[in-house]
Protein backbone atom coordinates (compact mmCIF):
# COMPACT_ATOMS: atom_id res chain seq x y z
CA UNK A 1 0.00 0.00 0.00
CA UNK A 2 1.65 3.27 -1.26
CA UNK A 3 2.45 5.45 1.75
CA UNK A 4 -0.31 8.53 0.79
CA UNK A 5 -3.04 5.74 1.47
CA UNK A 6 -1.78 4.86 4.51
CA UNK A 7 -1.85 8.21 5.87
CA UNK A 8 -5.65 8.69 4.29
CA UNK A 9 -6.72 5.81 6.00
CA UNK A 10 -4.29 6.48 9.30
CA UNK A 11 -6.23 10.27 9.21
CA UNK A 12 -9.88 8.69 9.04
CA UNK A 13 -9.12 6.04 11.96
CA UNK A 14 -7.99 9.15 14.00
CA UNK A 15 -10.99 11.21 13.28
CA UNK A 16 -13.33 8.61 14.01
CA UNK A 17 -11.78 8.32 17.13
CA UNK A 18 -12.01 11.37 18.42
CA UNK A 19 -15.77 11.47 17.51
CA UNK A 20 -16.37 8.71 19.41
CA UNK A 21 -14.47 9.85 22.68
CA UNK A 22 -16.39 13.72 22.16
CA UNK A 23 -19.68 11.38 21.88
CA UNK A 24 -18.77 9.35 25.03
CA UNK A 25 -17.55 12.47 26.49
CA UNK A 26 -21.13 14.60 25.68
CA UNK A 27 -22.83 11.63 26.57
CA UNK A 28 -21.12 11.62 29.82
CA UNK A 29 -22.06 15.29 30.38
CA UNK A 30 -25.36 15.04 29.72
CA UNK A 31 -26.14 12.75 32.27
CA UNK A 32 -24.25 14.64 34.53
CA UNK A 33 -26.50 17.84 34.24
CA UNK A 34 -29.20 15.87 34.18
CA UNK A 35 -28.64 14.44 37.53
CA UNK A 36 -27.49 17.83 38.86
CA UNK A 37 -31.18 18.90 37.93
CA UNK A 38 -32.71 16.28 39.29
CA UNK A 39 -30.84 16.90 42.69
CA UNK A 40 -32.36 20.29 42.29
CA UNK A 41 -35.53 19.27 41.44
CA UNK A 42 -36.01 17.14 44.43
CA UNK A 43 -37.11 18.22 47.45
CA UNK A 44 -35.10 17.49 50.64
CA UNK A 45 -36.78 14.71 52.84
CA UNK A 46 -38.65 15.83 55.93
CA UNK A 47 -37.55 15.42 59.41
CA UNK A 48 -40.75 13.07 60.00
CA UNK A 49 -39.62 10.47 57.43
CA UNK A 50 -36.42 9.74 59.55
CA UNK A 51 -39.04 9.45 62.60
CA UNK A 52 -38.92 5.01 62.88
CA UNK A 53 -41.38 4.73 66.02
CA UNK A 54 -40.69 1.34 67.85
CA UNK A 55 -42.93 -1.66 67.67
CA UNK A 56 -43.21 -4.66 69.87
CA UNK A 57 -45.03 -7.19 67.49
CA UNK A 58 -46.54 -8.95 69.81
CA UNK A 59 -47.91 -12.56 68.83
CA UNK A 60 -49.82 -14.01 71.54
CA UNK A 61 -51.16 -12.80 75.08
CA UNK A 62 -47.44 -13.36 77.02
CA UNK A 63 -45.92 -10.91 74.58
CA UNK A 64 -48.71 -8.46 74.26
CA UNK A 65 -47.98 -7.90 78.28
CA UNK A 66 -44.98 -5.60 76.65
CA UNK A 67 -47.73 -2.97 76.68
CA UNK A 68 -48.11 -2.97 80.37
CA UNK A 69 -44.34 -2.28 80.74
CA UNK A 70 -44.48 1.67 79.61
CA UNK A 71 -47.38 3.99 78.74
CA UNK A 72 -48.70 4.10 75.41
CA UNK A 73 -50.23 6.64 73.34
CA UNK A 74 -53.16 6.39 71.11
CA UNK A 75 -52.00 6.76 67.00
CA UNK A 76 -55.20 7.65 65.38
CA UNK A 77 -58.06 9.33 67.73
CA UNK A 78 -61.60 9.24 67.82
CA UNK A 79 -61.22 5.98 66.63
CA UNK A 80 -60.78 3.13 68.79
CA UNK A 81 -63.97 2.86 70.76
CA UNK A 82 -63.53 1.27 74.47
CA UNK A 83 -65.95 0.25 77.39
CA UNK A 84 -66.69 -0.62 80.86
CA UNK A 85 -64.67 -3.26 82.10
CA UNK A 86 -65.65 -5.14 85.15
CA UNK A 87 -61.83 -7.14 86.37
CA UNK A 88 -64.01 -9.12 89.24
CA UNK A 89 -65.75 -11.10 85.90
CA UNK A 90 -63.10 -10.36 83.68
CA UNK A 91 -65.60 -9.33 81.09
CA UNK A 92 -66.37 -6.10 79.18
CA UNK A 93 -69.76 -4.46 78.38
CA UNK A 94 -69.98 -4.68 74.83
CA UNK A 95 -73.36 -3.53 75.06
CA UNK A 96 -72.45 0.19 76.50
CA UNK A 97 -69.67 1.95 74.66
CA UNK A 98 -67.86 4.46 76.36
CA UNK A 99 -66.03 6.74 74.45
CA UNK A 100 -63.46 6.91 71.77
CA UNK A 101 -59.76 7.11 72.87
CA UNK A 102 -58.30 10.69 71.65
CA UNK A 103 -55.66 11.84 69.87
CA UNK A 104 -52.48 10.85 71.14
CA UNK A 105 -53.93 9.79 74.58
CA UNK A 106 -51.77 8.83 77.20
CA UNK A 107 -52.68 5.22 78.81
CA UNK A 108 -51.79 2.96 81.52
CA UNK A 109 -52.61 -0.40 80.11
CA UNK A 110 -53.00 -2.80 83.69
CA UNK A 111 -53.69 -5.77 81.92
CA UNK A 112 -53.94 -7.94 78.23
CA UNK A 113 -56.16 -10.38 78.13
CA UNK A 114 -59.25 -12.39 75.88
CA UNK A 115 -62.90 -11.62 76.60
CA UNK A 116 -65.80 -12.59 74.13
CA UNK A 117 -67.14 -11.59 71.01
CA UNK A 118 -70.59 -10.72 70.78
CA UNK A 119 -72.57 -13.00 68.07
CA UNK A 120 -69.28 -14.88 67.24
CA UNK A 121 -69.37 -18.03 69.92
CA UNK A 122 -66.42 -19.24 67.90
CA UNK A 123 -64.07 -16.31 68.41
CA UNK A 124 -62.87 -14.09 71.33
CA UNK A 125 -61.30 -10.73 71.31
CA UNK A 126 -57.68 -9.65 72.68
CA UNK A 127 -58.53 -6.78 74.83
CA UNK A 128 -56.23 -4.42 76.65
CA UNK A 129 -57.35 -3.24 80.00
CA UNK A 130 -56.86 0.76 81.49
CA UNK A 131 -58.01 3.26 83.84
CA UNK A 132 -59.40 6.31 83.52
CA UNK A 133 -61.03 8.75 86.45
CA UNK A 134 -60.53 6.09 88.89
CA UNK A 135 -62.68 3.38 86.71
CA UNK A 136 -61.49 0.31 84.60
CA UNK A 137 -62.24 0.24 81.03
CA UNK A 138 -61.11 -1.72 77.93
CA UNK A 139 -61.17 -1.50 74.13
CA UNK A 140 -60.17 -4.40 71.44
CA UNK A 141 -56.28 -4.71 70.01
CA UNK A 142 -56.99 -7.97 68.34
CA UNK A 143 -58.78 -11.58 68.08
CA UNK A 144 -58.38 -15.42 68.65
CA UNK A 145 -60.12 -17.95 66.80
CA UNK A 146 -59.13 -21.26 66.15
CA UNK A 147 -55.73 -21.23 68.26
CA UNK A 148 -54.48 -17.88 65.98
CA UNK A 149 -53.79 -14.77 67.54
CA UNK A 150 -53.76 -11.31 65.44
CA UNK A 151 -52.76 -8.66 67.44
CA UNK A 152 -52.78 -5.01 66.38
CA UNK A 153 -51.91 -2.80 68.77
CA UNK A 154 -48.53 -1.93 66.51
CA UNK A 155 -50.92 -0.44 64.63
CA UNK A 156 -53.24 1.19 67.16
CA UNK A 157 -50.66 2.68 69.94
CA UNK A 158 -47.16 4.31 69.78
CA UNK A 159 -45.13 2.77 73.15
CA UNK A 160 -43.23 6.21 73.28
CA UNK A 161 -43.89 9.72 73.82
CA UNK A 162 -45.13 11.57 70.63
CA UNK A 163 -43.87 14.37 71.77
CA UNK A 164 -39.95 13.07 72.07
CA UNK A 165 -40.64 11.40 68.41
CA UNK A 166 -41.48 14.24 66.94
CA UNK A 167 -39.21 16.77 69.13
CA UNK A 168 -38.10 19.03 65.81
CA UNK A 169 -41.73 20.07 65.70
CA UNK A 170 -41.91 23.81 67.15
CA UNK A 171 -43.39 24.49 70.48
CA UNK A 172 -46.33 26.84 68.45
CA UNK A 173 -47.05 23.52 66.52
CA UNK A 174 -47.47 21.38 70.06
CA UNK A 175 -49.35 23.81 71.50
CA UNK A 176 -52.32 24.07 68.84
CA UNK A 177 -51.93 20.24 69.27
CA UNK A 178 -52.67 20.50 73.49
CA UNK A 179 -55.35 22.57 71.88
CA UNK A 180 -57.02 20.43 69.13
CA UNK A 181 -56.39 22.93 66.47
CA UNK A 182 -54.80 23.15 63.08
CA UNK A 183 -52.99 26.18 62.08
CA UNK A 184 -51.81 27.04 58.70
CA UNK A 185 -48.57 25.36 57.68
CA UNK A 186 -49.44 22.36 59.89
CA UNK A 187 -48.89 19.07 58.06
CA UNK A 188 -51.62 15.89 57.95
CA UNK A 189 -49.45 14.15 60.91
CA UNK A 190 -49.75 17.19 63.17
CA UNK A 191 -53.48 17.70 62.27
CA UNK A 192 -53.80 13.92 63.03
CA UNK A 193 -52.05 14.52 66.40
CA UNK A 194 -54.23 17.18 66.92
CA UNK A 195 -58.16 16.46 65.54
CA UNK A 196 -57.54 12.08 65.71
CA UNK A 197 -58.54 10.65 62.47
CA UNK A 198 -60.23 12.23 59.48
CA UNK A 199 -61.38 11.57 56.00
CA UNK A 200 -59.74 12.70 52.74
CA UNK A 201 -62.09 13.68 49.94
CA UNK A 202 -59.32 12.50 47.31
CA UNK A 203 -57.53 9.27 48.64
CA UNK A 204 -54.82 9.30 45.68
CA UNK A 205 -53.19 12.65 46.07
CA UNK A 206 -51.92 12.34 49.47
CA UNK A 207 -50.52 15.89 49.45
CA UNK A 208 -52.98 17.86 47.72
CA UNK A 209 -56.53 17.20 49.10
CA UNK A 210 -59.40 18.33 51.69
CA UNK A 211 -59.64 15.91 54.99
CA UNK A 212 -62.92 16.66 57.31
CA UNK A 213 -62.41 15.81 60.80
CA UNK A 214 -65.01 14.71 63.16
CA UNK A 215 -63.42 15.47 66.16
CA UNK A 216 -65.10 13.93 68.42
CA UNK A 217 -68.42 15.68 67.56
CA UNK A 218 -66.65 19.27 66.89
CA UNK A 219 -65.97 18.81 63.08
CA UNK A 220 -63.20 20.84 61.28
CA UNK A 221 -62.34 20.42 57.58
CA UNK A 222 -58.65 21.38 56.39
CA UNK A 223 -57.38 22.05 52.89
CA UNK A 224 -53.68 20.95 52.57
CA UNK A 225 -51.43 21.96 49.66
CA UNK A 226 -47.56 19.88 49.36
CA UNK A 227 -48.84 18.81 52.82
CA UNK A 228 -49.58 22.11 54.43
CA UNK A 229 -52.79 23.86 55.82
CA UNK A 230 -54.00 26.44 53.96
CA UNK A 231 -57.66 26.83 54.92
CA UNK A 232 -59.52 25.74 57.96
CA UNK A 233 -62.92 25.62 58.68
CA UNK A 234 -64.98 24.55 61.40
CA UNK A 235 -68.79 23.45 61.88
CA UNK A 236 -70.20 20.78 60.00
Amino acid sequence: MEAGAKKKIQLVLYAAIAIAALRTGYIFYQRHVENTEAKKEAPPLKADYYVTPKKLYPYDLKSAQQLTQQPVWVREGYRFVYFPYDPARGRSDFAHETGTLGPIERLEIKDVTTDITPGVPDQRQVIAVFQKDGRTYSFPIGSLADGNYKIYSDDMLYIQDPHQLYSHWPPDVWDAISKHEVKPGMNQLQALFALGAGAPDDPHDANNRTVTYPNGGKPVSVTFRDDKATEVKTGS
